[in-house]
């Protein structure tokens, strides 16, 4: 299968393009800034699977047309695309009486309107292939999280994107699943939590760690199998079960 992982060269995207040359996938990954960190996923990707094809493309995905050239483009790199994985993602801190206009629409254009134009341009690719596999990066902000207001409401928005891509494209065999996330070893983890919010985190998450993004990668790579070809509308929470924490 081809992969196409948006936000691939660190984090939790760099681990999923990992796992999934591993398995012997074929990917494709998009990375907005510095591309020597793209190159050396490539690399990385081309040791652990010489006969893997790996390339990184340029792209922010709030820009609706430069996503549908860098889509069009892997599809003629790679000649096929069988998986989406929507995880490119941003965040702003800041209540919502002070949070500004340009703070809410950079957040919200990319990781949610951003996985819409994604989901959009590849779909007729889905669709000529005869079906295909949606797996959207979601978190467990979806049940609120005080001054990140954006953040919570652009990953909420993931949920029911992904419900109706599975509604209206079930039938054409493409399926389409969240996953949602509690604390990771991340980048993003490790430059914006505070330690307030660790420590939280350590005393009420049931396992009392945070999770490690292998353990992301190996669930979307799952996902796209076909083990999980009835999976779909689903949400799969990886939070080590801090949600029905008592």
């Amino acid at each position: 299968m081809t992969f196409l992982i948006t936000g691939g060269s660190r984090g939790i995207g760099r681990a999923i393009v990992l796992d999934a040359v591993k398995a012997g996938h074929d990917v494709a990954f998009t990375y907005t800034t510095k591309p020597d960190l793209a190159r050396e996923v490539e690399a990385e990707a081309k040791r652990l699977a010489p006969s893997v094809k790996v390339k990184a493309y340029e792209l922010d995905v709030r820009f609706s047309d430069r996503v549908d050239e860098v889509v069009d483009q892997v599809s003629c790199d790679f000649d096929t695309i069988d998986v989406l994985v929507n995880n490119a993602g941003i965040n702003r801190l800041g209540m919502a009486m002070s949070m500004s206009d340009e703070d809410w629409k950079d957040v919200l254009d990319t990781n949610l309107t951003g996985a819409f134009y994604m989901a959009r341009a590849v779909l007729p690719h889905f669709l000529g292939n005869g079906g295909g596999s949606f797996i959207h990066v979601s978190s467990i902000a979806t049940f609120g999280i005080t001054g990140q207001i954006c953040y919570c409401a652009s990953k909420a928005g993931l949920l029911g994107l992904s419900r109706g891509l599975a509604k209206e494209y079930g039938p054409k065999n493409i399926r389409s699943n969240v996953l949602v996330l509690g604390l990771f070893d991340s980048d993003m983890v490790r430059e914006g939590l505070s330690q307030d919010n660790r420590e939280f985190w350590l005393k009420y998450c049931p396992l009392q760690r945070f999770g490690h993004v292998d353990e992301i990668a190996q669930t979307c790579v799952y996902l796209a199998s076909p083990g999980a070809s009835f999976m779909n509308g689903q949400e799969i929470t990886l939070t080590g079960g801090l949600e029905h924490a008592r």
